[in-house]
C-alpha cells in the first residue's frame, strides 16, 4: 500500500474532480456525519450506563465526540511525521487532512450500534440464533447471509449507514479514505478463522455491502490478507488510529463514569492514572476538588497515550503499509499493565453493576419483541402483495408505522427475504433507547396515546 493512493478522495459512483469549495473533501465528510440523523440519535443511545439519570455519565454521542477529538490529535501528529518522512506527499495532502479523516471516522465509529449498548447487538444475534428468528434460516438458505444475522455487528451496520444504502440518496456518501478508516474489520462474516489477525476479530460489512467494500479496496489499493476466495483485507492504515482513539477513550472514560457515579473508589484512580502524569505534584493534586482530580487524571492519561500511540504508529508505519503489522497500537503502550487493570476494574464495577445488567436484560425483551413484530409484518405484507386473497390487518397497521426506506419504495417489500430482514434490523438498530422502549410498549398495548 502507498500513501498517495490511500489518500485519494474517491466517492461512490463519482470521479475525482477539483474541489471548488472552501472545505476539503475530508472536512466535508466530518460535516456530513455531524449533520446526519443517525449521528444525532447517538445522544439517546447507551455508552455504558443505560438510560442514565446522572448528568455526568457519557452516552454514545459524547463518547463519539471525545473519540473524534482524540482521533484528530492522533491524525495530526502522524500527518506531521509522514510529511517529514515523505516530502512528496505535500503535493497530495495538507497537514490537516489525515486528522480530518481520522476525526470523521471516529465521529461515525458507533453510528451503527443498536439501542442498549453492546447488549443490543447480542439481543439481535440471540433472536436469530435461539429465538423466533431461527425459523427463517431454511428460507434464507445462504450461510454468509445467515452469519450476518446470528453474528450481527454494529460495525457492519454502521458501514451500511455511512454508505449509500439501498441505492438511494439517503446515505452519507463519505470519501473512500474515511470509509476505509472507519472499517476496523475489513472482512465478511464468514469464515471465522482460528488464527485471527487483528483485523479479523469481528467483521465489517454485511453481504448487502460486499460490492461497495470491494470498490473501496480496489480503488485505495488495500492488500488481501489471505489467499483464499473469501473477502478479507489488511486494515487501511488509518483504521489503526481510529481504533487507538476508541481504545483510549472507552478505557479511560468508562472508568471516569464509574468514578463519578461513586461505583469506583478514587484510590483506584490514584493508583492507576497518576503513573500517566509527568512531574506529578501531590500537594497541588490534593488541593483540587474531587471532580477536578478526576478531570486532571483523565486529561493527563489521554494526552500521554495520544503522544505515545502516534509514535508507536510511526515506528511500525512500514509494517502497517505492507500488511504485516498485527496488533492494536494500545497493546504496545508501556502502560498497558495499568490500562488492563483499569479495564478489569471497570468491567467488575461498572459493566456488571446491577443497574446496568437489569436494563440490558430488559433490552433483550424490547429488541426481540420489535424484531418479531416488524419482521412478521413485512413478510406478511410481502405475501399479501402477491396474493390478493390474503389479508393481515395488524401487519398493515405496523407497516404504516415503519418508514418507507426500511421496507421498499412505495412500501412494496423487496422480494429477497434476507434484504427484507436486514432492512428491519437497520430500522430497529437506528432507534434510540427511549424510542425503542416506547415503540415496544405501544405495539404491545402497554402504552396507548
Amino acid at each position: 500500500m502507498n500513501w498517495q493512493q490511500l489518500l485519494k478522495p474517491y466517492r461512490f459512483n463519482q470521479t475525482l474532480q477539483d474541489n471548488k469549495t472552501s472545505r476539503t473533501e475530508f472536512e466535508r465528510d466530518f460535516d456530513r456525519v455531524v449533520f446526519s440523523e443517525s449521528f444525532r440519535k447517538l445522544q439517546d443511545k447507551t455508552q455504558v450506563i443505560p438510560l442514565p439519570e446522572n448528568d455526568f455519565v457519557h452516552n454514545r454521542l459524547t463518547h463519539s465526540l471525545e473519540t473524534s477529538s482524540v482521533g484528530r490529535s492522533l491524525g495530526r501528529k502522524v500527518s506531521e511525521a509522514l510529511l517529514q518522512k515523505y516530502p512528496d506527499l505535500q503535493k497530495e495532502i495538507s497537514s490537516y487532512d489525515i486528522g480530518c479523516i481520522v476525526a470523521a471516522a471516529c465521529l461515525a465509529h458507533d453510528i451503527g450500534n443498536p439501542p442498549f449498548g453492546h447488549s443490543g447487538e447480542d439481543a439481535i444475534r440471540e433472536y436469530f440464533l435461539n429465538g423466533n428468528g431461527k425459523e427463517l434460516e431454511p428460507s434464507i438458505n445462504n450461510a454468509k447471509q445467515w452469519a450476518d444475522l446470528i453474528n450481527f455487528e454494529g460495525n457492519a451496520n454502521g458501514f451500511k449507514i455511512v454508505c449509500n444504502y439501498s441505492g438511494n440518496d439517503k446515505g452519507l456518501r463519505l470519501t473512500y479514505p474515511t470509509l476505509a478508516a472507519f472499517s476496523k474489520y475489513p472482512k465478511e462474516s464468514l469464515p471465522k478463522y482460528t488464527d485471527k489477525k487483528v483485523s479479523e476479530k469481528k467483521f465489517g460489512f454485511f453481504q448487502s455491502e460486499v460490492a461497495y467494500f470491494n470498490d473501496i479496496a480496489q480503488k485505495l489499493g488495500l492488500l488481501k490478507i489471505r489467499e483464499d476466495e473469501h473477502l478479507n483485507w489488511c486494515r487501511y492504515p488509518l483504521a489503526f488510529l481510529v481504533e487507538a482513539a476508541d481504545d483510549i477513550c472507552y478505557s479511560i472514560i468508562d472508568f471516569e463514569d464509574g468514578l463519578n457515579l461513586k461505583w469506583i473508589d478514587i484510590k483506584h484512580a490514584e493508583d492507576l492514572l497518576i503513573p500517566f502524569v509527568e512531574n506529578f505534584k501531590e500537594d497541588k493534586f490534593n488541593e483540587m476538588t474531587f471532580e477536578g482530580q478526576i478531570g486532571f487524571l483523565r486529561a493527563s492519561a489521554i494526552d500521554n497515550l495520544t503522544n505515545e500511540l502516534s509514535q508507536i504508529f510511526m515506528q511500525n508505519e512500514e509494517a502497517i503499509l505492507n500488511g504485516t503489522f498485527n496488533n492494536s497500537l494500545i497493546k504496545l503502550s508501556k502502560n498497558i499493565d495499568f490500562i488492563e487493570q483499569i479495564k478489569t476494574i471497570t468491567k467488575e464495577k461498572v459493566y456488571k453493576n446491577r443497574v446496568v445488567l437489569e436494563i440490558e436484560a430488559a433490552g433483550f425483551e424490547v429488541i426481540s419483541g420489535l424484531l418479531h413484530i416488524c419482521i412478521n409484518a413485512v413478510n406478511q405484507h410481502f405475501e399479501a402483495q402477491n396474493n390478493a386473497n390474503l389479508k393481515f390487518y395488524r401487519s398493515e397497521k405496523v407497516i404504516e408505522l415503519i418508514p418507507e426506506q426500511f421496507i421498499g419504495k412505495g412500501k412494496i417489500p423487496h422480494p429477497d427475504l434476507y434484504t427484507r430482514v436486514m432492512k428491519i434490523c437497520e430500522f430497529i438498530s437506528g432507534m434510540t433507547d427511549n424510542a425503542a422502549i416506547s415503540f415496544y410498549r405501544k405495539l404491545n398495548g402497554i402504552q396507548l396515546g
